[in-house]
């Protein structure tokens, strides 16, 4: 009995120290496992049945090389060398076996040792590339998160959803711009669209950006803050650039929004009763950037904008998006079919139907931003109540809600919900 006792303790430790022996050889079966491509081994086994069954000999064994070259596009470099090497062993059994004269099977499998490192560098070099990428993209998240700031679900009386895609998916940002400021002079936004694309369209989105939230806060005209972002882009762009725009706002008080535009495409105005109508100008401007080409100055329109209105404000990408009959995609419909008490739902079933129009790619950056007033029966959340004075924008796939106001006063031209035809000033090249 004192035997077994005195024993028992040298047993527990020797199963307790072959525990962690046991468990790294499973780890490392199991990365092997995990790094031995499945395709590239059937084919393999493929080949030496061939082989074995029909007595191929050296007609198959060249065919070997093609399971690393395979390995090289699904997997990192130590699955091409397990390939390899699993390949060049059995293809050596196999030449041996089959009487293949030492020359040429020697031949053969210095082909397949070639081709085996070669793709095996080649996986290296691609997974190197991913990751760069993966890093790159990260930096792009980053610069759209501090262009495109989150919003709120809700600022005040008023709903926002936003969608935007960028016509190049990788960069995650293009020239689309839009912002949502909450200011001692009410709220303010702004959507717009930047000529050309690629980083010089993003930079003048961030110079646009900067002016448009810094002026909103300091001046309480909002032809001023126009102003404004005419004059910074002035100083700034080339003779050939310039952004259409539309900047809105509601000062608080009273049922009616503020517009302006500068040569964008009009807004959709979505009544309670499910009508929709274009908010034509009634003094078209030119783009901002361009005022000193033209005599036309911008001019405010009070829209009227009741409880359970809605406005939607977009880009040309959206409008000029066409399917594979060169058909543009018909927003003013889509927006009709779509249209629910929930902007969210609203611009998600139009962003999914505007990418099975164009075939799940856009060419275009395109943004949507939906503005939905509610009516009084609704409850006012309590984060709205706490985010006056707080500056807001938006960013991809997210969804917001703001406070806009309504509109009474000045005509404005509307027209059928059955077709929008962006003005001339939105035709850029």
């Amino acid at each position: 009995m004192s035997q077994a006792r005195h024993h028992w303790p040298m047993r527990l430790t020797s199963n307790r120290a072959g525990r962690p022996r046991a468990a790294a050889h499973r780890r490392a079966a199991g990365q092997l496992a995990a790094g031995l491509p499945v395709l590239p081994v059937l084919i393999v086994t493929v080949i030496v049945l061939v082989d074995l069954t029909g007595g191929a000999g050296m007609i198959c064994l060249p065919l070997l090389v093609a399971a690393p070259a395979l390995a090289a596009t699904t997997n990192g470099p130590r699955g091409v060398l397990c390939v390899g090497l699993l390949a060049t062993v059995l293809g050596a059994l196999l030449g041996t076996e089959g009487g293949v004269p030492d020359r040429e099977l020697v031949a053969v499998l210095s082909a397949l040792l070639a081709v085996t490192a070669a793709s095996a560098l080649a996986s290296a070099l691609t997974g190197r590339r991913e990751r760069v990428l993966a890093a790159v993209r990260t930096v792009a998240e980053a610069a759209q998160h501090a262009l495109l700031q989150p919003v709120p679900e809700t600022v005040g009386p008023f709903q926002v959803a936003v969608r935007y895609s960028a016509a190049a998916a990788e960069a995650r940002i293009g020239g689309d711009l839009y912002a949502l400021v909450s200011t001692p002079h009410g709220v303010r936004l702004i959507v717009g669209d930047v000529r050309g694309k690629g980083l010089p369209a993003v930079s003048t989105a961030a110079l646009v950006l900067g002016v448009f939230r810094e002026a909103a806060y300091d001046e309480p005209d909002l032809l001023a803050v126009v102003g404004r972002i005419e004059r910074s882009l002035a100083r700034n762009l080339g003779a050939d650039d310039f952004v259409t725009a539309v900047v809105a706002g509601y000062p608080g008080t009273g049922e009616q929004l503020e517009v302006v535009n500068c040569g964008h495409a009009p807004p959709l105005l979505i009544s309670a009763s499910g009508e929709v109508v274009a908010v034509e100008p009634s003094h078209p401007a030119p783009p901002l950037g361009l005022r000193a080409l033209s005599a036309q100055a911008p001019h405010l329109q009070l829209l009227p904008f009741a409880d359970g209105d809605q406005l939607l404000l977009y880009t040309d990408g959206v409008t000029e998006a066409r399917d594979h009959a060169r058909e543009f995609y018909p927003l003013a419909e889509g927006v009709a079919r779509h249209a629910c008490d929930e902007p969210a739902r609203t611009l998600t079933a139009l962003h999914d139907e505007l990418l099975a129009h164009v075939g799940g790619r856009l060419h275009d950056d395109a943004a949507l931003l939906l503005l939905r007033k509610r009516t009084m029966a609704e409850p006012v959340p309590a984060q709205s109540r706490s985010e006056a004075g707080s500056e807001v924008g938006t960013e991809v796939g997210t969804e917001v809600r703001t406070e806009v106001g309504s509109e009474v006063g000045l005509q404005i031209a509307t027209r059928s919900a059955h077709r929008v035809t962006p003005p001339e000033w939105t035709r850029m090249p």
